[in-house]
């Protein structure tokens, strides 16, 4: 399995293509991220309470609800190109652009290392609000014109499982690659070992 690879080349020319400037989707702000992302260069900060991040990247956005409206949050980074693709897509969609993708700016190997020790905390909230969010227990949503939206619940849930998936088995190896991305900005060359978390 890669233990990391690096999206911003791919995600630099995906901006090129479009008619807007990466300051106009990228305005998150480091000190408002979300304690859930995962280390790497996305990371969602103040976002809007839509939640529809999932719609294009089910399997790198999930949703909070500590503030009752489901901000987002990244829990996996992309690690190809249609992965890239996919998490830019979800990043526009967001109304706030409360996303950013200077996360290699900011994450330390100290800041890497604390955070890996703290997923226990991360872990147990996850289980929580999946367990939650799939047994429909959000009235405030789940109604309109008498249209029930379970869908969308039972899709987040999908997304805290998926989450809790991941820490369980393959977020170590991802951020052992990350520690030395940040560490000499480069891959990890064959038969190399990675820094330990």
């Amino acid at each position: 399995m890669i233990g990391y690879w690096d999206p911003l080349p791919t995600a630099r020319r995906l901006v090129e293509t479009l008619d807007v400037s990466a300051g106009q989707i990228f305005t998150g702000c480091w000190d408002q991220r979300n304690w859930r992302n995962v280390p790497g260069p996305f990371y969602a900060g103040e976002t809007d309470s839509l939640a529809i991040g999932r719609l294009d990247a089910p399997e790198h956005i999930c949703y909070d609800d500590d503030r009752g409206g489901g901000f987002e949050f990244i829990y996996r980074q992309p690690m190809n190109e249609r992965e890239t693709v996919a998490v830019m897509d979800g990043c526009r969609a967001e109304l706030y652009s409360g996303y950013n993708w200077d996360g290699d700016d900011h994450w330390t190997i100290g800041a890497v290392r604390d955070w890996w020790r703290g997923r226990g905390r991360v872990r147990e909230w996850a289980v929580a609000i999946a367990a939650d969010w799939g047994a429909d227990t959000h009235p405030h949503w789940g109604y309109n014109a008498g249209l029930r939206y379970s869908g969308h619940y039972h899709d987040a849930a999908q997304g805290h499982r998926d989450f809790v998936a991941y820490l369980d088995d393959g977020l170590e190896a991802y951020l052992r690659g990350y520690l030395l991305w940040l560490d000499e900005r480069r891959g990890q060359k064959p038969g190399e070992a990675l820094p330990r978390l």
